[in-house]
């Protein structure tokens, strides 16, 4: 039976009373997870507490809480009839979404291919290795801007998923044979490093700041295939600094951590574009780690794009960061804190 939750709704005249029943008790056990863990999760999310009965989950909570409840339940058990798995994070977007919100309602040009557009089939991004989904709505917006846009911009905070999600869909692009190469780029700079300091050759000193869009990859193909890729030089991976020069044709660019790239070398970067081509530019406006008075091109492109033809931005805030709860408090602490730093 699953447990309460840690705040169950009080006792009011507002609480309500629910049954739901679920004809296959497979999919049932599914859908309340390993020791109840899918139930308690969206008892916590949700301040209801529910009950399982045989085939029965009972809710009981306020009647918001209680309606609330009852959709994710049947939309997580309608996703199991479809044979698509329930995770923590599927969880949480339902939740996120709302009522249906897994679904995308009504985009504009849909785009054929591995992204899903159309109103009755969910918003995803398949790689060799897993389905990526949207979870939260400017997620699906950005989604929907990567796959019909030739240049996006993702900006806001860290953990929302706007590199990862670029990189899935390059990695989709790529797949479908849509784009050549994959590209990845940052600039490598950090906060009291620089790379004249570090141990090694160029590849070594540089592999550090890389490492976060080697971990992406390495979500969405096998390892050894990312190191054949590479070696063929089917994904690229490097500094910023690096592309100057190059016209980046029928390549799908990911350039991360933009906050810290300069006007020129932003400019730079943008004007590679080459036919057949897309990027994604993503990063954080309040982690600018450039020298004092050295203004980031990525808070000016912001000011110079907006409204060019052809250009998609999303910009995220902390209710869409997708990694532990704690990293979205600790974001609005840091947002209310600033007027007065």
């Amino acid at each position: 039976m699953a447990t309460n939750a840690p705040y169950p709704a009080p006792i009011t005249d507002e609480t309500s009373d629910s049954v739901l029943q679920f004809p296959d008790n497979r999919l049932l056990i599914d859908l309340c997870g390993e020791l109840d863990r899918n139930i308690v999760q969206i008892e916590q999310r949700l301040g209801v507490a529910i009950h399982r009965r045989g085939n029965e989950l009972a809710l009981h909570g306020t009647a918001e809480a209680t309606a609330a409840g009852e959709q994710v339940l049947r939309a997580l058990y309608a996703r199991l009839e479809q044979g698509r798995p329930v995770t923590p994070g599927d969880i949480d977007a339902v939740i996120r979404m709302g009522p249906g919100g897994e679904r995308d309602p009504a985009p504009a040009k849909p785009d054929p291919g591995q992204l899903d557009m159309f109103g009755a089939e969910p918003l995803e991004i398949r790689t060799r290795r897993k389905v990526v989904e949207p979870r939260t709505p400017t997620q699906r917006a950005y989604v929907r801007h990567l796959f019909q846009h030739e240049l996006v911009f993702g900006v806001g905070p860290a953990g929302t998923g706007k590199t990862y999600l670029a990189v899935a869909a390059a990695v989709a692009m790529f797949i479908e044979g849509r784009v050549d190469k994959i590209i990845l780029s940052r600039p490598a700079v950090e906060a009291g490093e620089r790379l004249g300091f570090l141990p090694g050759d160029m590849k070594e000193k540089v592999d550090p700041y890389m490492q976060p869009l080697y971990d992406a990859l390495n979500d969405f193909f096998p390892p050894k295939q990312v190191q054949k890729m590479i070696e063929e030089k089917q994904i690229e991976i490097a500094p910023l600094a690096f592309m100057r020069g190059r016209t980046l044709a029928n390549a799908f660019v990911v350039l991360d951590e933009a906050q810290n790239a300069t006007t020129m070398q932003m400019k730079m970067f943008l004007t590679r574009l080459g036919e057949g081509s897309r990027m994604a530019v993503t990063g954080d406006v309040t982690q600018i780690d450039l020298p004092r008075g050295v203004m980031s091109g990525l808070v000016e492109a912001e000011r110079v794009l907006r409204g060019v033809e052809g250009i998609g931005f999303a910009y995220f805030k902390a209710e869409d960061v997708v990694r532990h709860p704690l990293v979205a408090r600790i974001i609005r602490a840091y947002e209310s804190a600033r007027p007065e730093g």
